[in-house]
């Protein structure tokens, strides 16, 4: 009985910290204002996400798993990017920033890659904790999908599929 409290218990701490309709997967709500500054100094906003669908991912340079997914970022990225498909990589606010320009450069990422330097962008866009979390925003500017951990591929790509055939 204390077993099965216990995952409860953290099951509430996990929807807290990341929302319901995370752990759901399958909720539209709009995506949080934020101002997102890139790597070159310009910054981009929520509003400039609509009309593609767009990749929101929050990483680190040192999650292991992050590093590890990235290869496949950038696959996904060149594979629909001519199809109105956008990435933004979102460095959390602890990852210090000469090493997310580092990795970014080393690795030639195609997309944008921001800096969280405040910790607001991941505030706002659920209390993002855990890396990767990775979200599927629509033409409209909503979120359909967040994935914490490694995105299954496969599926990510079918998502877009539907998404990018959307009106």
């Amino acid at each position: 009985m204390r077993f099965k409290h216990a995952l409860i218990a953290v099951a509430l701490a996990v929807a807290a910290s990341v929302g319901t309709w995370a752990l759901l997967g399958s909720g539209q709500s709009a995506a949080p204002e934020s101002t997102f500054v890139l790597l070159d100094g310009s910054s981009q906003t929520t509003a400039d996400l609509r009309g593609k669908v767009t990749l929101v991912n929050f990483w680190a340079t040192s999650c292991t798993t992050c590093v590890a997914e990235m290869p496949d970022l950038v696959a996904t990225y060149q594979n629909y990017q001519a199809r109105g498909f956008d990435t933004l990589a979102v460095a959390m606010s602890y990852d210090p920033p000469s090493y997310v320009v580092n990795f970014a450069e080393s690795r030639k990422l195609p997309f944008k890659v921001a800096l969280d330097n405040t910790g607001a962008v991941a505030k706002a866009w659920g209390d993002v904790r855990i890396t990767p979390t990775t979200y599927i925003v629509n033409k409209r500017g909503q979120i359909v999908k967040t994935y914490v951990g490694a995105p299954n591929i496969a599926e990510l790509h079918r998502l877009i599929e539907q998404l990018l055939a959307e009106a």
